[in-house]
């Protein structure tokens, strides 16, 4: 597919309009919006091709400093290899140079199944060396052919299969989403690698029984490596109290220049225990702004309530962060790692013609104190980095840190 100058002028006319009465601050973030499109119109209209084109939109797009955007065509999926490897990477100063490490494996996804480990070291992807900052990339619906040098030491080639994350046909390989085991001295280790669906019934069920199946007075909760996603993380985060609290608010564009208070807003304070109720919930919710304050189900106490330890890193995103910023605004476990990501929007998709879509932030979450987590993130209160040159399997020096705290 290419696109005439003819169809790049509406195309990026059509983008500037939604932006402008879609973007969730009314101001911009201060930006001169019209001014810039209009600068860079020559330059994006006239770009040498179709790629070149998209790019020159997409650098448009960042001037806005949000996350969540970007431009999608129908034919391409919108979800990364990198996403569907259910694997995290960062950039390492290594007896290689600066290379790619593997830094979170999620269980059963593909890098795990392809028997990739953390710490493990990226060197070539089809025979070709990839040195940052050039990003990996894997072909989506295909076997990836990498040379790996491994943690400890060697050298190994291996077919690393992504699945195309829209497809329904076999195999599609999904991650355990929540996994737990007991260690030593009766801590639990509950890990939740994504919070799958837009309600999140199944995730809320899994994580509810996790902790019953543990029954442990001290937990780790592993939030490494997880890129946020549905409401379902309102069940984590009501596991962490016994009682209702307020935790934070989704406030839109509409709302704002209302200037809504928080206490206004209509509430979400339960997740359905059974499919069958999604939709009175659906219903209720459907016709609505995006605006809304988010409660505590009120679960009641737990053994391990006040001695709790939270895992993040960079990776750590989204839903993810809404989780560790209300654990420390109400002093409900001790949060070890890394900064985390700092992204943190409510997005929609808006057609903007040939084909293309706008992914838009258009509502900004704040905790109940009104705190914006979007390009902050959340500190830890140990700060723990990922380290590459522990070479021993068994030793996680951010669990470590977590079972230390705990004792």
């Amino acid at each position: 597919m290419e696109l005439n100058e003819k169809q790049r002028n509406a195309l990026l006319t059509r983008l500037a309009r939604v932006v402008e009465k879609k973007f969730y601050d009314p101001k911009l973030n201060g930006v001169n919006w019209r001014g810039l499109v209009e600068e860079r119109r020559s330059r994006i209209v006239h770009a040498g091709s179709l790629e070149e084109f998209e790019k020159e939109i997409y650098d448009l797009l960042k001037q806005l400093g949000a996350s969540h955007i970007g431009l999608f065509h129908q034919s391409r999926p919108r979800g990364s290899s990198r996403q569907a490897l259910a694997a995290t990477l960062c950039k390492i100063e290594t007896e290689y140079g600066t290379r790619w490490v593997f830094q979170d494996i999620h269980s059963e996804g593909p890098a795990d199944l392809a028997g990739l480990e953390s710490g493990d070291v990226l060197l070539r992807v089809h025979n070709r060396e990839i040195v940052p900052p050039e990003s990996p990339s894997f072909a989506m619906g295909a076997g990836n052919f990498i040379t790996i040098a491994k943690r400890n030491g060697g050298t190994v080639n291996l077919t690393l299969s992504v699945p195309h994350p829209k497809s329904l046909k076999p195999p599609v390989v999904v991650p355990r989403t929540v996994s737990f085991r007991r260690l030593p001295a009766g801590i639990g280790l509950l890990q939740v690698t994504m919070f799958p669906g837009i309600v999140g019934i199944d995730v809320a069920k899994e994580m509810t029984d996790a902790v019953g199946s543990l029954d442990c007075d001290r937990l780790v909760i592993d939030l490494r490596g997880n890129t946020g996603g549905g409401i379902g993380c309102l069940r984590l985060m009501s596991l962490l109290c016994p009682d209702k609290r307020p935790i934070g608010y989704s406030i839109s564009r509409r709302a704002a220049e209302r200037g809504c208070r928080p206490e206004e807003l209509p509430k979400f304070d339960r997740i359905p225990a059974q499919k069958w109720q999604l939709l009175p919930l659906l219903l209720q919710w459907a016709f609505r702004d995006r605006s809304v304050a988010l409660i505590t189900e009120g679960l009641g106490d737990r053994k391990f309530h006040q001695h709790i330890a939270i895992l993040v890193n960079e990776h750590s995103a989204s839903a993810t962060e809404m989780v560790a910023a209300f654990a420390v605004e109400n002093r409900l476990a001790t949060i070890i790692g890394t900064n985390t990501a700092g992204r943190l929007m409510g997005a929609s998709a808006y057609k903007v013609g040939f084909g293309y879509r706008l992914a838009l932030p258009v509502a900004v979450f704040k905790t109940w104190q009104g705190k914006t987590l979007e390009g902050v993130g959340v500190s830890p209160d140990i700060e723990i980095p990922f380290r590459k040159e522990v070479t021993n399997r068994d030793r996680d020096p951010q669990l470590e840190a977590a079972i230390n705290a705990l004792s």
